[in-house]
């Protein structure tokens, strides 16, 4: 059955079997999943932007539970403010009296100087010896007739209104309306607690999306976009439609744009009404990237398809070439001819052919070559590591003799008596055995600044008050790791360089300093200065991958095994006056 179709194939051009493949193996089944990987971009796209926006709304809802929480809190404390309840029920006589009761009852600026969540709190009694203040308020027929007033005498909740004061402002705001019965005198009033509009704002402005807050009759009382405060969902600028139904996630035509709408619902506690949240996004404003995106990448694969196509076609015929070369060449060895040579070049497959070919030339001699520099090699490694022992055993001899005889000396200075020489001897001794237990590892900075000191004290009891230093370690920096050897070095230039032609009041400050994720280290002195060409002269060489004179570890080996252990900004920087002294500082991340 597959045998005709096999043979077929085979009778196929090597070039055209390519090209077919391409096309349906590679470019046929990329554009298909192609448009299947467009359409689920798109529509994640919308989804992740849906659960964006309720996340967003809910996260609004929370905000909007707390800050109506303050005024149900007040309302609740002055339903009971017995204080409030003389203030509105007293028969003024005398315009003094009421004065006098005005200014003593301050309760309400309190409230509104310790939250910025309101923004005015009135009473209305019916109290006819009251006189208007802004605080307390006398119901005339135009508050007695107002919606708002009437919906809190008939009710025992709060109510949320979006309502304003005709003599007060024209500006409308959203305010808790709540009944207050007064038991002991057997009258009531409507206290009115004003939300702030700029607060209400704030809580909305840093929403992605158009997002609103309506009250129970449909008004806007807060948007993001604050034209839009006062108006109606059914107002032509906003589009919406006033047929939303509770809350959840609509799909509609909003401005001729198709969008998507998350309307939740808040319902403060004692209420009889609640607010609405509703957040608006555009599914253009969504895909709009995506699509861009798409478009831009579609138009590149069908270039990179074609682009293929072609570079398929070239490489079919570079393969068909080559294949006869080396079929010539393999028809020069059948004849005997072992002398060739292959110069087909590439890596692929025919390549790797060729190559082999040249290998059976060349194998033996090529053996031979690598026995003879194998030996070679090996004699020079065994000769290297020969004298590698002998150089560490003089290196272990020599400080071990030093070390032994430094004891030796200490203690008999001590048994003279001679403390101060018995003192330096011991921190000689204890420098000696650091540099024989030294190795690769890290060492902390505690355990480097103790060496540190013994050295400093050592150079203290050669210079006499020539020197003095201090210490400045940061106690967060103790354990750090850092390489051994590093500071001393540092140290040791500012003695040689920067003190020892000083005559007195020479000083060196080492100071450790935690900053962020790193440590820095200072090392300070108040010696002669460099001047600013030999200061950038010695900048200069810590550039340059040069060996030390000696076995001294200077500056370019500090600053080189800076930069290889932690990178290339953890090199050395170096400041310098002239008369003023000169300071060194790198840092080093501050891991333990």
């Amino acid at each position: 059955m597959w045998k005709p179709f096999i043979e077929r194939i085979n009778n196929v051009k090597i070039k055209n079997k390519l090209i077919f493949a391409y096309i349906f193996i590679v470019a046929l089944p990329i554009l298909g999943i192609g448009g299947v990987v467009v359409d689920y971009f798109r529509q994640s796209a919308l989804d992740n932007a849906i659960a964006q926006t309720t996340n967003n709304v809910e996260r609004v809802k929370n905000q909007m539970d707390t800050m109506l929480r303050v005024p149900i809190d007040i309302s609740n404390k002055l339903l009971f403010d017995s204080r409030l309840s003389d203030v509105v029920n007293t028969r003024y006589t005398k315009v003094y009296d009421l004065v006098v009761a005005y200014n003593n009852y301050q309760e309400f600026q309190e409230y509104l100087r310790l939250y910025s969540e309101i923004s005015a709190i009135r009473f209305y009694t019916t109290n006819n010896t009251i006189q208007n203040n802004l605080e307390f308020m006398k119901v005339n027929s135009e508050v007695r007739d107002s919606k708002w007033y009437q919906t809190a005498i008939n009710s025992r909740k709060i109510n949320w209104i979006y309502r304003n004061d005709v003599e007060i402002s024209e500006t409308k705001k959203l305010s808790l309306v709540r009944k207050i019965n007064f038991t002991d005198y057997t009258t009531n009033g409507v206290l009115v607690i004003e939300l702030s509009q700029s607060y209400l704002n704030s809580i909305l402005s840093a929403e992605p999306f158009e997002t609103m807050i309506l009250d129970n009759s449909g008004y806007v009382v807060a948007a993001k976009d604050v034209s839009l405060i006062g108006k109606t969902l059914g107002d032509p600028e906003l589009g919406i439609g006033t047929d939303l139904q509770g809350k959840g996630i609509y799909e509609r035509s909003v401005k001729g744009q198709l969008s998507n709408i998350v309307v939740d619902e808040v319902m403060p506690e004692s209420s009889d009404n609640g607010l609405k949240i509703i957040s608006v996004f555009a599914n253009e404003s969504i895909v709009r990237d995506s699509n861009r995106i798409i478009l831009i990448g579609t138009g590149l694969l069908v270039l990179i398809l074609c682009t293929g196509l072609m570079f398929l076609y070239l490489i079919s015929r570079l393969i068909t070439r080559r294949l006869s070369g080396l079929s010539r060449q393999m028809n020069k060895v059948g004849t005997g001819d072992l002398k060739v040579v292959s110069h087909i070049a590439g890596a692929d497959e025919i390549g790797q052919l060729s190559r082999k070919f040249n290998d059976m030339v060349v194998s033996i001699r090529t053996l031979m070559d690598q026995v003879y520099e194998s030996n070679e090699r090996n004699t020079r490694l065994e000769v290297s590591q020969k004298e590698i022992s002998f150089k560490m055993l003089a290196s272990q001899i020599n400080p071990h003799f030093l070390f032994n005889a430094l004891e030796s000396i200490r203690m008999k200075a001590h048994i003279r008596g001679e403390q101060e020489i018995a003192y330096i001897v011991r921190l000689l001794g204890k420098l000696i055995r650091n540099n024989l237990e030294i190795g690769m590892k890290n060492t902390t900075l505690q355990g480097e600044m103790e060496l540190i000191k013994s050295y400093l004290e050592i150079q203290k009891f050669r210079f006499g008050e020539r020197l003095n230093y201090e210490l400045l370690i940061d106690p967060q920096t103790k354990d750090v790791a850092i390489p051994p050897l590093i500071i001393q070095p540092l140290v040791e230039n500012a003695i040689i360089h920067g003190l020892e032609s000083r005559e007195n009041g020479g000083l060196i400050i080492i100071r450790t300093l935690r900053i962020d994720h790193d440590v820095m280290i200072d090392v300070i002195d108040n010696g002669t200065g460099i001047s600013e060409e030999r200061l950038q002269w010695v900048k200069n060489s810590l550039k340059v991958d040069e060996s030390q004179e000696g076995d001294r570890i200077g500056l370019r080996n500090v600053h080189q095994r800076l930069i290889l252990s932690y990178g290339a900004s953890y090199g050395l920087h170096i400041s310098s006056m002239i008369g003023e002294g000169t300071q060194i500082s790198f840092k080093v991340p501050a891991t333990d």
